[in-house]
């Protein structure tokens, strides 16, 4: 009995959208590693550093079972083909314009990718043969804000008033996937990242911004006077809580909503001093305003995932940290990257 039988029993392929994304290069790899086969796409843009795109999907090609096209989730006819032609029945959609800051400089690139994308894998996979479930990216951006203190977000809460595009892009896509699901009766998980954080991350996030200033000896800008929290939530916790959904698909024609998310929500001035324990350097900081689009805190409600997975986060903040200052300091060395 091969890997792939004594694991899943599977032998169709998965496509993984924005599999040279940061969250999409660890699912794949963790899916080969149990014996599926992906095919994985991603646009390869330059929303930030293109080499480290370059190096994840240069792990993954490296790997068997794995196959890559260039191809950008707006092509509904690309990506249709794409389904079409491999018998893909199970879908990981990661692809997205990510960041809230940049939603308010470049809204197009939502419109785009997040709306157009999303619609485009619904339609490639309500003409797909005997397709399974369609897992997706959603975010718990949506939920808004809300003050520090309370009880974690539920899935329950109306998430009817988003603080910035992107997070309105991705209510967006679980109301177009909630219509899909009752009109062409195929499963569908919505799973709403809380700060997903580790090695191969996004440069475009805090922790990894603040590695790169400290290291250059350069201060970091610390943005709502220090005062906000997020619910950080390590890359590994993340895989296992996205496959675990994947093998868990809803009944014909229900979509649903889940958080994902470490549900130990951390003050942004605990998780800099985390930072520089794990450098072995103070940051200099310049207190700064809350940002528009920002919100004061995140704090995942998991019950439900737990519920259906068995989704337990194992990975403290500090020890996440390292692992990713390690991994910084190996990719890039103790300079910053150009």
């Amino acid at each position: 009995m091969n890997q792939m039988d004594d694991q899943s029993g599977r032998s169709d392929t998965i496509l993984v959208t924005g599999a040279a994304g940061f969250i999409g290069h660890a699912v794949s790899q963790q899916l080969i590693a149990r014996g599926e086969s992906v095919i994985g796409i991603d646009n390869l843009n330059d929303y930030y550093d293109p080499k480290l795109k370059a190096a994840r999907l240069e792990n993954l090609q490296e790997l068997p079972g794995f196959e890559f096209a260039e191809l950008d989730v707006s092509d509904a006819e690309g990506v249709r083909k794409l389904v079409e032609d491999n018998g893909v029945k199970r879908i990981i959609h990661l692809a997205a314009q990510a960041g809230v800051r940049y939603s308010i400089e470049n809204p197009f690139a939502y419109q785009k990718s997040n709306l157009e994308g999303h619609l485009s894998l619904l339609e490639a996979s309500r003409h797909a043969p005997d397709f399974e479930h369609l897992v997706y990216a959603s975010s718990s951006s949506v939920y808004g804000d809300k003050p520090m203190g309370g009880e974690g977000f539920v899935e329950e809460e109306p998430a009817v008033d988003p603080v910035s595009l992107y997070a309105a892009t991705k209510r967006s896509c679980e109301l177009m996937s909630a219509s899909y699901a009752k009109l062409y009766g195929f499963p569908q998980t919505g799973l709403r990242f809380f700060t997903v954080y580790g090695p191969w991350g996004r440069p475009d996030m805090a922790y990894f911004g603040f590695t790169k200033k400290i290291l250059a000896g350069e201060p970091i800008e610390v943005y709502g006077e220090g005062k906000m929290a997020r619910d950080f939530t390590y890359i590994d916790d993340i895989v296992d809580g996205i496959l675990g959904s994947l093998d868990n698909p809803p009944a014909s024609g229900e979509h649903r909503v889940l958080n994902i998310g470490d549900s130990r929500p951390v003050g942004l001035m605990e998780m800099i001093k985390a930072l520089e324990q794990a450098l072995g350097m103070e940051a200099e900081k310049i207190m700064r305003p809350m940002q528009p689009g920002d919100v004061t805190a995140t704090y995942a409600d998991v019950s439900k995932l737990h519920a259906l997975t068995g989704y337990e986060p194992k990975v403290m903040l500090e020890d996440g940290l390292k692992r990713f200052v390690s991994w910084y300091r190996d990719f890039y060395g103790n300079l910053p990257p150009d």
